[in-house]
């Protein structure tokens, strides 16, 4: 989720200052560093659910109550359809996912901002897309059609 859904004062979110606050529309950690949504990311999740698309998040934080707290703030918690957050390799999550869905890998798109996690995800046959400064309209749309 960590500059993929928000960058977190250039850092994860595991490396921020809890607990969080909104100050003058901004949200702020403990150290008044700012964590912020990308733009395209509400857009985004609301045009998924739209097309009732499933929606999960696959962090492997290792303060996952932080990230959870950071999607609550957002407001954005309530888009995902299943949460994998917690350290660890993303093949757990997935594994998690594609049984809770009972769906192929195949059939899944993923959206990350480390070529590791890409690399590592899509050796699995899941359609990877690599994710620069944030989540953008134009990486997940293609994939509507």
């Amino acid at each position: 989720m960590d500059f993929t859904l928000w960058d977190a004062g250039g850092t994860w979110c595991d490396a921020t200052n809890p607990p969080y606050y909104w100050s003058n529309g901004a949200l702020l950690d403990q150290s008044n560093s700012e964590i912020e949504l990308y733009p395209d990311v509400i857009p985004v999740l609301e045009e998924l659910k739209r097309n009732n698309r499933k929606i999960a998040a696959a962090s492997r934080t290792f303060e996952p109550t932080w990230a959870q707290d950071l999607l609550h703030l957002f407001d954005i918690d309530k888009y995902f359809d299943r949460k994998e957050i917690y350290p660890g390799s993303k093949i757990q999550h997935f594994s998690k996912i594609k049984k809770y869905f009972g769906i192929d890998y195949s059939d899944m798109v993923f959206f990350d901002d480390e070529h590791r996690n890409i690399l590592e995800v899509g050796k699995l046959g899941v359609e990877t897309v690599f994710v620069n400064d944030g989540l953008r309209k134009g990486q997940v749309f293609q994939y509507l059609k």
